[in-house]
């Protein structure tokens, strides 16, 4: 079954701080508004604090059903959002990339650290190998991704990394654009297989 375009869930992996760059605040704002403003539902991890605060935050303002899955152990830590629309408690790290995942169309890496490129690598890799058919966006604002780029583009020239894989990780740096090739991909995506956890 394919998703409504009109009713996308789209899931963004995101940092737990804010970071030094203006620039990023403002895309996790931006990218929440549009995900609102498109009548779309947001999935993250359902944290208040830093980049995962400001994108949800932003959707709920616009209009947007917002998802957090978040484990329990980092209900203080990430500062748990009690604001939305609806809020899951989980156990472990396995749940919350399972259950974000299940109830999404399409996912979006904002600026982020560890935990951002760990959620990123796995929802890519698990494309590739064909556990999902959604598609997977990177939004590199100013520039905060260009030597990961540069990184893949190397391992792509040495042969670890095939150009179909390279293909896709839809990668822009306005929010905009990606997020309609987003849904434009998740429009065409079949129904996924389950998803395969270690």
């Amino acid at each position: 079954m394919t998703p409504d375009p009109a009713a996308l869930s789209i899931c963004v992996f995101c940092g737990s701080r804010t970071g030094a760059s203006p620039a990023d605040a403002d895309a996790a704002r931006e990218v929440g508004r549009l995900i609102g403003e498109r009548g779309w539902r947001l999935v993250y991890g359902g944290g208040h604090a830093g980049m995962m605060g400001l994108v949800a935050d932003a959707a709920l303002a616009a209009g947007a059903p917002v998802v957090g899955v978040i484990p329990q152990s980092l209900m203080a830590r990430e500062h748990g959002h009690t604001g939305l629309t609806e809020l899951h408690v989980v156990q472990t790290m396995h749940e919350r990339k399972r259950l974000m995942a299940e109830r999404s169309d399409a996912f979006l890496a904002l600026p982020g650290g560890l935990g951002t490129l760990e959620e990123l690598f796995e929802v890519w890799t698990w494309r590739q190998l064909g556990y999902h058919d959604k598609p997977v966006g990177l939004l590199n604002t100013g520039g905060h991704y260009d030597a990961l780029l540069a990184f893949i583009g190397h391992a792509a020239a040495a042969g670890y990394i095939s150009a179909a894989q390279r293909a896709l990780l839809q990668v822009d740096t306005c929010a905009g654009p990606l997020l309609q090739r987003l849904a434009g991909l998740a429009a065409a995506a079949t129904e996924p297989d389950d998803y395969a956890l270690t």
